[in-house]
This record gives C-alpha cells, structure tokens and sequence, in this order.
C-alpha cells in the first residue's frame, strides 16, 4: 500500500482490479471475504472484576489480608474490619483509574463516518462505512469526513484536514499527480487521503486501497494497543519499598514470636501480639494517604490549567527529565500572524506600517480585497493564512468587511493548486484593478512593474534579486510569504488566467506561526531545573528550527533531523544519538514512539505532549502523556496522563513543579509513617530482648496505626511548595526510596521516639502496675508521633519554613490530642482502649519526654541543615 503514491491513478485501478464503472456485487462479496470489515479490531479487554481483583496482588496488601484473616479467627473482629476496608476502598480506586483510562479504541472507532459514497455497478449509491472494501471508488465533498485510506483519481480544488494524523492545523492541498519519491511521510502524500481526515474544501474521487486495521488510522490503533503504559517512579519505589519492608517486618514479628514462646508465653497470646506489631508496623493506609495527598495535588493543577487523569502521574512529572513537545498550539499560539512586510523596498516589521504612507497602505487594501476572510464578533472565519491578513488590517484599523463594501468586487479567479495563484478585480478609484496574489516564484517571472514611493517603475535584475533575497531570508526564518501584486484592466470585460501578467510588485508578506509569550521562560526555567525540552513536530525542519531558536531549545541547526533521517537509524543508533537532538520534523508517530523509547532506554522519565490521532501511541508509551484539551482529539486524551485545558507549554513545567513538590510531600509522609512504626518496633523489641512486659496491648498499636498515623501524614502531604524546588535536577528514578540517607533518618528518628517511650514505659513499671507502664508507653508514643509530624513536614526547621505556615498539620495535632485525652480520660473508652488513670505528675512527664524527640530534631536542622 505504501507505494500506491508512487504509481498512476491508471495504475492502481489496474493493479486492484477496478474499472471506471466500480465495482460490481460478486467483487465486494469476494473482498469483503478476503478483507474483511472497514473496520478497527479491538483486542481483548481485562474485565473490570478482573483487573478489581488484581488490585490485592500487592505484597503489603496480601500480608495484611493474612493479619486480618488471622485477627478474625482469635476474635479481633474490629481488626478485620478496619484493615479490610482500607484495602478495598484502595482497590476500587485502583480500578477506576483503570477503566477511565482504557478508551482510546472506542474513540478512535468514532473518526469513522457511517456513511460512504462510492459506486457500484456504475451507479453512486451510499452504503454504511464498515461496508467500503478496497477497490471501491468514493465521491467527497466539502464536509465530508473521509472513511478509508485511498489513492486519488480526481481533485477540483480539494482540501483536507489531516490534523488527526500529523497534528498540523492547516488543511492540505491536495492532488492527483504520481509522486516519485518513495520515502514519503503522511503529510506529504498529496495524492492519498486517509481514515479520519475531513474535506474542507472542494470535491474529489478517491479509489480506497487500505480499510480497517491495515489503513494509517488501523496502523495507530495497533501502536496504540500495544503501547506499554510504564509504571510511574512512585509506584516502582513503593513496590520494592513494600517488598523490603514486608520481609523486614516478617522477620522481626517472627524474632519477637519466637522468643515470646521461649519465654513461656502462651502460644495464643505470642501469636495475636505478633500479629498486631505487624499491622502496626506495616503503613496499610499509606496507599490511602498518598492516593489522598495525589487527588489534592490534582484539584490544586486543575486550577492551574492541568486536569490529571491518573493520580500517580502527578508524582511522575516530578521526576521528568525530558518534554518532547509538539510545536503548533503548544510552543505556538496556533494562529498564523503577520511577521514582517517587504514593501517599498524596505523590510519592514508589521507593527511598524506608516499608515500615511500610499505605498504601504496600499499593500495592506490589496492584501484585504484579495481574501474571502472576515473576522466577527471574534469569530474567525475563512483560510488561516487570510484571517492573518485580516487581522493585520485590524491592527491599522482597517476593516476588511467595511473596505470590500467600499471597493466591490466584480469578478474572481480562484486559487489553484496548479497556478499556486489567486486574483480578484475591484473597483477601486473608478478604476478596474486586478490584485494578484501567491507564490513569489510564480509571480516574479509574471512581473514587470513595481511600485515605490516614486511612483512605478521597470523592475530590474538588480530588484528582482533583492525581492529573491529577502523572500529567501523569510524562508529561512520559517515565515511563509506572500507576494501581492496588481495591474489595472479595461472595464466590462471578462478575465481569466492569462489575464495574470505583465503584473506591479506590490510587495510581500511573511507570516508565521508565533511563539507563546510564555514558551521562552517556561523552555529557560525546564533547562535551569536540568530538563530536557525537545521538540516534535510534523511541520517543515527550516519553520521548526526557527521556532526553537526563538524560545531557546535550539542553539545549532545541527540539533535538527527530519523524519526520513531516523528511519536510516537503528534503535541504538537512536539512543546514542538522541542526547545530541532538539527538534525533530516531518515525524510520523513510529517516529514519536521511537525517540520517547530511546530516552526512556537512558534512563529518563519522558513527558510528551500532544493532540491528535497520531500522537496517541506515543502519549501512551511515555511517561507522562500531556494532551492539549482545546484542539486535542478524543483518542490524544484518552490515552494521555495529563489534559492542559489551555494547550500551553508553560502549563507543564508548573505541573512538574507541582509533582516534585508532591513527591518531597509523599516521602515526608513516608518518613513519618516510617520512624514513628520504628519507635513502636524498637520499643517491644527492647522490652521482649530484657524479658519485660508487653509495652503496648494489640488494642493500643490499632488505635496508634489509625489515629496518629494518617491524619498526620495527610498533613505532611498537603505542606506548601517550595519554591525554590524547580533549581534542583530532576531526582534519579533509580535511587530506591529506602535508600541509605532515608533509611538512616528512619532509624534515628524512630530511636528518639522509642527512647522517649522506653523511658515513660520504665517508669510506669516502678509503679509495680504494669497496666500503668502501658498506659503511659502508649500515651508516650501517641504524642510523641503527634509532635513528630511537625518534624517530618520538612528537612529544614519549621523554625525556617515557618511554624503556622501548614495549617493541616495543627489540625491534625489538635485532632490527635483531643482523640487520646478521651480515651484517657472518658470512662467508656478507657475500658475500650484498657489504659489505666494517670495522675497529674505522669502526664506532666509524658508530655515532657514526648516533646524530647521534636527538640533534638529541630535543634539539629536548625545547626547542621542548610536551605536552599
């Protein structure tokens, strides 16, 4: 199929075994039986029960489903049901996300029209879309949308929107000529037309040679099935953090039950205790707490332009080292502007028209009587590249609407793609004048005049190599010019395109496509924070270079390949020259999956943006896709992480800023949990090694696990952001989270809490009651971790980030201390919880001996930890 484009029109119609009368009823049957339906294959789908159930396949989960199986057979009934619902309430979550994002086939199912026209035994009649086999013959029209892939055999002025596949908004021209070359992208098959695609203008017939899973549309649809959603960093870290942490867990419960047994306690009694210091020990609500923490994160970028789809990719921007950036409507504005005009002889930037000036105003009447263009009520109607000229009359207050209803048109000779022309005749000054307006390779030779504030002249060698010149230094700068030119004609008469001679150069307009405002900080502060911008793009490499020139992503031409380069290149070869690019052109999304898979083999995390059909498979297979939500498709969304409700480049660095903010939260609150379950491990084992009573009651660690662990924790997740957090690099995704730093700060700041509590359960025990030394273990412990949760909030002091700054964090403390002084001191909850009365001089103690850890702690920071 691929080759069609190189062939005849003759000779694709011979080569599948058409005639000019279509197909007949036997053909269809028989292809239909060999081809089967136009329609997208859909792979089999995991159930929704099934991918419910997976949820419970983590290590942590099943360990904690064994404690609560076994709290139910010794009667613990209020175990079970707290663990139970925590895990389920994780898995449904889990299976939402899920389900919402497994949509992209449906969607791309929907660029189908139901509706063909094609003939058959020499008649057109309309047949369902899923009925078209390769061989029929289709009939277009404007508003069509196109329902095969086909090789055309007749184009009257036919243009089509192919911004579903190669993300340019600008409709293409197209044509029935054999093209030789045949390495030849999408974009650039002039005389294809594809799946998904819609006619904008003109008609066309079309002989379909590809449907269903084999057109370029079907060729997506399989990218995208097959693309890999990776893991985000946190999920890798949080897995081979749950794996670490079971198996040490297990091994202390283990140590703990055995020598519990050694020492004469009953095998139930050990069994049960050893139970609860799991379920104590292992954080069962960290996966609510981080999902919790995430969700805010989202409600905060959603207000900032970013609507996240999938929680944990919050966490992933944060550890974004490369965007690979689309360029039109993300780094530009998606608006074609007038950039500069050639007129007079003299360059002249376009916010700098001399009005007064005959020879300038009258370049900008010309360019506005030649355009069928209109701007109303901020609607804009009409050819980008028009609408751009309307708009630069604007700019000078000169109404397009307003100066054709002054100088009337009477007659038109539309554009041609052959004539690369277009020319009107108005009625200008009692005077017939034809404005000829188009390609300046076309006009030049068709010139003779030109006109200056002199007044109109012979044009010479020496002009038409100036023009030649600065049309030329347009070009490469990535503007696409115009060249206006006129002539005045006898009244009542007819024209026609040999009337388009002998012509006045007028002048030329360059326009572009222009930078966001923003692009250029947002791309200066990605390189400050050792991101990577690259941009993708299926635009020309010359107007792509220019673009990345202007916001700084590319500094040398060198950086910049096109499309047909990468395909010489083998995926190594990719991957070692990948480092060395900046802007990719004229790309087809194989290509977009490539470069985001040779970073990924670096060991990047990949954010790439997108918004049509094409960019699917490659928003899938990076990290962090980033949809455009204004002009972005169903299936760009569908398959991406993150939707930019104003498709703004610097959107997404301030959600990377945002996700690392929100990592640095997330492992805080994992410090916390962490260190606080430490003390309570520290404290039994100390007290089972000296043969001492059991320092908590199974009862004491569930209310522990529950009350000062996730409430606290939420907060630390909700800490302000730092804003200093976009200099640091991007954080290493193969550095564990238990790494040796973190493991070290677990341990010493779980030795504070356990030694502040040791020192409480000891005195308690000179009491000769050791329901006493429990009471004020378990009262010691409970505050001493309500206290810590200030500690946890930050690496610096909360002297430097400031005390009141995370409201969250006081009203988690306030909660805590309410909840324990209940259960010291209401009669009902004292028996619940089994805590003894304690006199005025213990809790003075207690609270003494539970602030110790915050004040070694904070006196450290403040001494040895320097801010950013």
């Amino acid at each position: 199929m691929s080759k069609y484009h190189q062939q005849s029109s003759q000779e694709v119609m011979k080569i599948l075994g058409v005639t000019s009368q279509g197909l007949n009823d036997y053909d269809v049957q028989s292809r239909q039986e060999e081809y089967g339906l136009n329609k997208l294959v859909e792979g089999k789908r995991t159930s929704t029960f099934a991918v419910f159930f997976g949820q419970f396949k983590d290590l942590l989960v099943i360990i904690l489903m064994i404690a609560a199986f076994i709290s139910f057979l010794l009667g613990e009934v209020e175990s079970t049901v707290v663990i139970m619902i925590v895990i389920t309430l994780n898995a449904i979550l889990g299976t939402v996300q899920h389900v919402k994002a497994e949509q992209s086939l449906d969607n791309l199912k929907a660029l189908t029209t139901p509706i063909a026209k094609v003939l058959r035994n020499n008649q057109i009649v309309e047949i369902p879309s899923e009925d078209v086999v390769v061989g029929d013959i289709l009939y277009l029209d404007a508003g069509d949308y196109i329902n095969a892939d086909g090789r055309l055999l007749e184009s009257y002025n036919l243009h089509i929107n192919e911004s579903s596949l190669t993300g340019e908004s600008l409709s293409v021209e197209k044509n029935s000529s054999t093209i030789k070359e045949e390495n030849v992208i999408i974009g650039d098959k002039k005389n294809m037309v594809f799946t998904g695609s819609f006619v904008t203008n003109g008609r066309g017939t079309v002989i379909v040679t590809a449907i269903g899973m084999e057109t370029e549309i079907g060729k997506i649809a399989n990218l995208l099935d097959t693309a890999k959603e990776k893991k985000t960093p946190l999920q890798v870290s949080l897995d081979n953090f749950g794996g670490n942490l079971a198996l040490g867990i297990t091994i202390i419960c283990l140590a703990i039950f055995t020598i519990d047994l050694f020492r004469g306690r009953e095998l139930v009694d050990s069994f049960m205790f050893a139970v609860a210091l799991a379920v104590a020990a292992i954080p069962e609500a960290l996966s609510s707490i981080v999902t919790i923490v995430l969700a805010f994160g989202t409600h905060k970028m959603a207000k900032e332009n970013a609507i996240i789809r999938k929680l944990y990719a919050v966490e992933s921007l944060g550890s974004v080292s490369v965007i690979c950036s689309d360029k039109t409507g993300t780094l530009t504005e998606n608006k074609m502007t007038v950039q500069q005009v050639y007129v007079d002889q003299k360059v002249i930037p376009h916010d700098q028209i001399q009005t007064k000036n005959t020879v300038e105003k009258n370049l900008l009447l010309m360019s506005l009587l030649c355009s069928n263009a209109s701007l109303t009520d901020q609607k804009e109607i009409g050819d980008p590249t028009e609408i751009a000229l309307v708009k630069l009359g604007k700019q000078y207050n000169l109404d397009a609407l307003n100066i054709r209803d002054h100088n009337l048109r009477v007659a038109e000779i539309p554009f041609d793609s052959d004539r690369k022309l277009m020319s009107t005749v108005n009625r200008i000054n009692n005077k017939n004048i034809m404005i000829t307006k188009g390609a300046l390779d076309v006009l030049l030779s068709k010139t003779n005049k030109i006109v200056t504030s002199e007044g109109i002249i012979d044009i010479t060698e020496v002009n038409r190599k100036k023009i030649e010149e600065v049309n030329h230094n347009f070009s490469m700068n990535g503007l696409r010019v115009l060249a206006i030119t006129y002539k005045e004609i006898k009244p009542n008469r007819s024209i026609g395109v040999e009337d388009e001679k002998d012509l006045i150069f007028a002048g030329l307009i360059a326009m572009m496509d222009p930078p966001r405002k923003e692009s250029k900080a947002a791309v200066e502060s990605c390189i400050n924070a050792g991101i990577k911008p690259v941009m993708i793009t299926g635009d020309h490499k010359i107007t792509a270079i220019s673009i990345a020139k202007q916001i700084g992503i590319l500094k040398d031409p060198s950086e910049a390949i096109e499309g047909h380069e990468i395909e010489q290149l083998t995926d190594k070869q990719l991957q070692e020259k990948v480092q060395d690019i900046s802007v990719y052109a004229r790309v087809t999304p194989e290509h977009k999956i490539r470069i985001v898979k040779a970073w990924q083999e670096k060991g990047n995390v990949v954010a790439m943006t997108g918004d049509g059909v094409n960019d699917g498979p490659a928003l899938k297979q990076a990290d962090i896709g980033v949809a455009m939500g204004i002009t972005g498709t169903e299936v760009a969304k569908d398959a991406s992480s993150m939707i930019l409700t104003d498709d703004n480049f610097s959107t997404i660095v301030k959600a990377i800023s945002n996700g690392r903010s929100l990592y640095t939260n997330i492992k805080n609150a994992i410090l916390f949990l962490l260190s606080g379950n430490a003390g309570a491990i520290f404290v039994v084992l100390y007290a089972t090694v000296l043969g001492l009573p059991v320092p908590f009651l199974p009862v004491h660690l569930l209310f522990i696990n529950l009350l000062t662990d996730s409430l606290p924790a939420i907060a630390i997740g909700l800490e302000p952001h730092n804003k200093n957090i976009m200099k640091d690099k991007p954080r290493d995704i193969r550095t564990p989270l238990l790494s040796k730093k973190f493991t070290t700060q677990v341990v010493l700041e779980g030795l504070l809490i356990a030694i502040a509590t040791i020192i409480a359960f000891r005195m308690g025990l000179q009491t000769g009651d050791t329901l006493t030394a429990t009471t004020m273990a378990f009262t010691t412990l409970c505050l001493s971790r309500l206290i810590h949760g200030f500690n946890s909030r930050s690496k610096e002091s909360i002297f430097k980030i400031g005390v009141f700054s995370n409201k969250y964090t006081w009203l988690a403390f306030l909660i805590g201390v309410l909840c324990l002084h209940c259960v010291l001191f209401i009669p009902t909850l004292a028996d619940m919880f089994d805590v003894a009365t304690l006199n005025g001089v213990q809790l003075v103690f207690i609270y003494a001996l539970a602030t110790m850890p915050f004040i070694v702690n904070q006196w450290y920071k403040l001494l040895f930890v320097r801010s950013k």
